[in-house]
């Protein structure tokens, strides 16, 4: 094959997506729907070509770990911390952790009466329906207004970083008992010393590097520690979620020695460039992921008996929840922060995650590509109603 045409190829799928990009923001559709479905579209067109896809498939859990990566990196440089937020940042970790314990407990129990499965399984495989997709919701609050946009970037990025635990706690654990609770618990205090630490070391790393090239050696070193932690079963995405937050407020911070010793004079023009860095890096790798997640998927498993029963289900009890809890503990929240919960890409990388031996037969990709496309729908009827003009009066 000629090298012209995997670059015709490759440079015509960024180019689609970001007119997906700009639709999606007219249209309210999320644009990895149109992924998705442009992915599928591609799996067809090599089977009628007699295209091998099998290698594509293997890169799909790196592509979707690096750009979970970014796109929490790009969501946390959004942020800014002050006293007046600080009720703010508490509703939205509670809803995020609260909402994700009773969603999963829901669909545990679900999965528990309607399948043969142990009780243990059941509980593993309702953790990724039960994470909303910051690498959705974050994008997708930009047209909510400030307040209310940071309460979806804080809960969905929390989201994920309480999934990732909650997953790697489930799987790593036999039986669940005090001394596993005790381990969560020391690897918890672990990780956030591990954050406090490595956001120190990057932040003077960036103040005494003067090579105009350096902004791709921070996000590499930021992967390479996220690795060494997930070799060793931390959620080590707080330090990527507490590196952005420290990074974008670091100038707040008026010690002196501080002040001194790391701030520098472009501290702030490196931070825009960083931001921008990371908000395009994180626009190509989502692309290239949910693509290869269409070419890899069976559409045809949507239309199954089992899948529309099973998935229908989740949906039912996502919302369920979140309604309960936001009914109860944030009655000021708007109906299209209750509907803005979309699964992605997290919830696909941890399923993809599960080992074979523990699948239950019957939630398969099928199952999860259907909560995927009604959630995000739902989401589009959300934010639709948002941009809705008001009804004129006399």
């Amino acid at each position: 094959m000629k090298v012209e045409i995997p670059l015709l190829v490759l440079s015509s799928l960024v180019i689609f997506s970001y007119i997906f990009d700009l639709f999606a923001r007219k249209s309210k559709i999320p644009s990895i729907l149109l992924l998705v479905a442009s992915g599928v579209g591609l799996q067809y067109a090599a089977s009628y070509f007699d295209i091998s896809t099998v290698a594509l498939e293997r890169i799909l859990p790196l592509l979707g770990t690096v750009g979970l990566i970014l796109i929490v990196l790009e969501g946390s440089l959004e942020l800014k911390l002050s006293g007046d937020k600080k009720q703010l940042i508490r509703k939205s970790v509670a809803s995020a952790f609260f909402v994700l314990l009773a969603t999963t407990f829901a669909i545990t129990g679900f999965l528990y009466f309607y399948t043969d499965a142990s009780l243990r399984l059941c509980f593993i495989n309702a953790i990724p329906f039960s994470i909303i997709s910051s690498a959705i919701a974050i994008p997708s609050a930009s047209v909510l207004d400030p307040e209310r946009k940071e309460f979806i970037v804080y809960e969905s990025s929390m989201s994920d970083i309480f999934g990732i635990m909650l997953f790697n706690f489930a799987v790593m654990n036999t039986s669940y008992g005090v001394r596993s609770f005790t381990s969560l618990i020391g690897e918890t205090i672990l990780i956030t010393l591990l954050a406090a630490v490595f956001c120190i070391g990057l932040l003077y790393l960036l103040s005494r590097i003067t090579h105009k090239l350096k902004f791709f050696l921070v996000i590499s070193v930021l992967v390479l520690v996220y690795a060494f932690g997930k070799v060793y079963h931390l959620s080590s995405l707080i330090i990527v979620l507490v590196f952005g937050l420290f990074l974008s407020n670091a100038h707040l911070i008026r010690v002196p020695f501080f002040q001194r010793k790391f701030m520098y004079k472009n501290y702030l023009q490196d931070l825009e460039q960083m931001h921008l860095l990371s908000g395009e890096s994180a626009f190509l790798v989502r692309t290239f992921f949910f693509l290869i997640f269409g070419i890899s998927i069976d559409v045809f498993s949507l239309v199954h008996h089992s899948v529309l029963i099973t998935g229908g289900a989740i949906v039912l009890l996502i919302y369920l929840s979140r309604f309960t809890y936001h009914r109860l503990f944030l009655k000021t929240a708007s109906l299209t922060e209750l509907l803005l919960s979309p699964r992605g890409l997290i919830s696909i990388l941890l399923f993809l995650s599960i080992p074979a031996s523990e699948r239950i037969p019957g939630v398969g990709e099928g199952t999860m590509l259907l909560v995927i496309i009604l959630t995000s729908l739902i989401m589009t009827i959300g934010l639709v109603r948002n941009q809705a003009p008001a009804p004129a009066t006399d």
